[in-house]
């Protein structure tokens, strides 16, 4: 297993900067994903640790060895890192055994390390077949045994799920997840996709505009991410203004406890909360227009279904800002448009002061 880690690397493209000073660390068995959107450099990054681009300043390290420092370069097929791209891109020709085999010296194509890959990615008895033959998720799945062949020191995934259909995504992620711990190996996923990246990674970094913003674990960059802006980021964020005062702030919603980890600083500070919509809960009011014991009461604006759960947009009638609160509830509850509800926060919140 190796270790991965990248220092202070820079890439430009003619007269634009698109890496911008990255630090990552990798550890050796670990799968860790870089999230971002479009344009943010996270492809960029991968390709210069596969070797497919040079560095222009920093290093990457694999396993305490440098393989490209800006002058010291080591090129892909030194590296061993095995790369899955987005589309799989098979050969189209060969079977899925000799894809799978087509990295390894000729007189190991047809021996017992394919037909143990085969089993590991659960299509034992299909080496036979070929890509047209197979599903978008038994594609990606080859394409990853393929990867994993050559033994490599570190595995590379560029959106592998991004052409799949939203019912195959789940179950192919968390086939791929389970290949790769099978095989102990140490692999960096890049992503736009949220749920891809919190659900597979056990380390998730956040990349913007050519730099990390945070890297953490998935529920602490969730719940305790580094600023406002990274919270807008990774989900719906009710972001309210409050004053914090010790391990409370004060809102239009209550008081409210601080997470344990926040800067809780010195004396009263304006600050912004953040509110997760999971966090807000809901109270039906009775004919009288009371929420029982919520005090505090506001009015449906908006009300969507996804079945296994629903986003609640909510108008709270105490405060004098054009706010709209986002709650997220059972799909079951019905909370429909102009219905008068109780607000209340469960659990602890961030918060930043303002500036």
């Amino acid at each position: 297993m190796t270790e991965l880690c990248v220092k202070g690397l820079h890439k430009v493209f003619g007269s634009e900067p698109v890496l911008k000073g990255v630090d990552l660390t990798v550890p050796s068995g670990t799968l860790a994903a870089v999230l971002g959107p479009s344009g943010s450099g996270k492809t960029t990054l991968l390709r210069v640790i596969a070797g497919f681009e040079r560095a222009d300043q920093g290093t990457v390290t694999l396993d305490g060895r440098v393989v490209d420092d800006g002058r010291c370069y080591l090129p892909p097929e030194q590296r061993k890192i095995g790369y899955v791209p987005q589309e799989g891109s098979l050969f189209p020709h060969l079977t899925v055994a000799k894809n799978i085999g087509f990295g390894l010296p000729r007189n190991e194509r047809r021996g017992r390390q394919v037909t143990e890959l085969l089993d590991m990615i659960g299509m034992t008895g299909l080496g036979h077949r070929y890509p047209h033959q197979l599903s978008g998720g038994q594609q990606q799945r080859v394409a990853l045994a393929r990867a994993l062949a050559v033994k490599p020191t570190l595995v590379l995934l560029d959106e592998p799920f991004s052409s799949l259909d939203a019912s195959l995504r789940a179950s192919v992620r968390a086939d791929v997840r389970a290949v790769l711990r099978e095989a102990g190996a140490t692999a960096l996923l890049v992503t736009h996709d949220q749920d891809e990246a919190l659900s597979l990674a056990g380390e998730v970094a956040i990349m913007q505009s050519g730099q990390i913003g945070q890297c953490d674990t998935p529920q602490d960059l969730y719940t305790r991410p580094a600023d406002p802006a990274l919270a807008h980021f990774l989900g719906d964020a009710n972001l309210i203004k409050g004053v914090l005062n010790g391990t409370s702030v004060r809102t239009f919603l209550g008081d409210l406890t601080l997470d344990h980890t926040a800067d809780r600083g010195s004396g009263p500070v304006d600050v912004l909360t953040l509110i997760r919509p999971e966090q807000v809960r809901l109270r039906k009011c009775n004919g009288n227009g009371h929420a029982g014991k919520a005090g505090l009461t506001g009015r449906v604006v908006d009300h969507e279904y996804y079945g296994h759960d629903a986003v609640v947009r909510i108008r709270p009638d105490v405060t004098e800002d054009d706010l709209t609160l986002v709650a997220r509830v059972m799909g079951a509850a019905s909370y429909p448009a102009g219905a008068s509800v109780g607000l209340s926060v469960e659990g602890p919140v961030m918060a930043w002061p303002v500036n």
